[in-house]
């Protein structure tokens, strides 16, 4: 008799089996283009099966993402996305759950979603599109639009003062916070990976071109004539350097940032050496935007501000749900939710 021996080698993922067959609609030159290719190159090379991708959004442009995936996905309700992509980890703990949001959707409709979901850490990679307006309801000020905009919810400019991402992720307690930008591949590509790495709610906040009602608005970090000066890569034990030839650094005088110029006694091993561990410097490098003056101006962060180990809610759940499993409680816990009294209405 023959024997059939099967092949367990496992299949090797390319970026076309996590593309979708639905045409992808957005606006020419939009920046989530960029982000949907990088998230379908580098998914491939993270050794999971396709079929334990889950991704979740909730309204916007950048919302559409799970159409493009060929993954199991929803499209959600607006500024929900936290609360079901939280609810789909939590029945289902071997899923990898992606969350794709933009600033609007996010910061402002589901704010206090996002909240509650950096400091309850559910094991959740989240992308945050920032393109600093509403685009899919045709060019609203949002949560993270500059002071004084013009929009065509704020005519004579806006007056509220806007979020800082980092800011309000990290006073929210992520356990994770990292920067990229569209049009930079690369850096995105390594950066998604890191949330994948991180065991907790990795919050990426993607800065993203919309060509229609903000376009430009982050042009000085991604033109090649501005981008050395304006933004500063920091890697985990590297000093803080930047500038056309490297020239420059940052370095901390007490809790306060100053650039200085490289060379006449100052070496990199003077400067800030960054660390992904340190929440109060990550605080600081969230700040670098606010510390900027008429006559001192600090370069934008770019890459991992900060990480953290620390529980899930999700295998918390799990954790409870078989510990009171285990003592065989005699009152199911409907009847404990229920409690004692009830009524009958007639």
């Amino acid at each position: 008799m023959e024997t059939v021996v099967e092949n367990t080698a496992p299949v090797k993922l390319t970026s076309k089996d996590f593309t979708s067959d639905q045409d992808v609609k957005w606006c020419p030159g939009c920046g989530d283009y960029s982000i949907l290719k990088q998230v379908q190159t580098v998914l491939p090379n993270m050794g999971n099966e396709r079929e334990k991708y889950v991704f979740v959004s909730g309204i916007g442009c950048s919302s559409r993402f799970p159409y493009y995936m060929a993954t199991y996905g929803m499209h959600s309700i607006h500024g929900r996305a936290p609360a079901i992509a939280s609810g789909v980890k939590i029945a289902n703990p071997d899923l990898n759950v992606w969350m794709v949001s933009g600033d609007g959707d996010l910061l402002s409709i589901g704010g206090n979603h996002f909240i509650h979901m950096m400091r309850r850490n559910p094991n959740i990679k989240v992308m945050m599109f920032n393109n600093e307006i509403y685009g899919l309801t045709k060019g609203q000020y949002s949560p993270t639009s500059a002071k004084g905009i013009v929009t065509k919810s704020s005519p004579y400019g806006s007056l509220d003062e806007p979020f800082n991402p980092a800011e309000l992720a990290l006073g929210a307690k992520t356990s994770f916070f990292a920067r990229s930008m569209d049009r930079d591949p690369l850096h995105m590509q390594a950066v998604i990976n890191r949330a994948n790495e991180h065991h907790g709610t990795a919050f990426v906040e993607i800065y993203q071109n919309c060509p229609v009602f903000n376009d430009g608005v982050f042009s000085i970090f991604t033109e090649k004539d501005t981008k050395k000066e304006e933004c500063i890569f920091v890697e985990h034990g590297k000093p803080l350097i930047f500038g056309q030839t490297a020239n420059k650094g940052i370095r901390l005088n007490g809790f306060k940032p100053e650039i200085v110029e490289l060379g006449n006694g100052v070496n990199p091993e003077d400067l800030w050496i960054h660390d992904e561990t340190d929440k109060i410097k990550a605080f600081i490098l969230a700040q670098f935007a606010d510390f900027s003056t008429a006559d001192l101006h600090f370069p934008r962060p770019f890459g991992v501000f900060y990480r953290e180990d620390r529980p899930c809610i999700d295998e918390q759940i799990a954790d409870q749900i078989s510990a009171v499993q285990a003592k065989k409680p005699k009152t199911p816990l409907n009847k404990i939710l229920s409690g004692d009294r009830t009524w009958t209405i007639v």
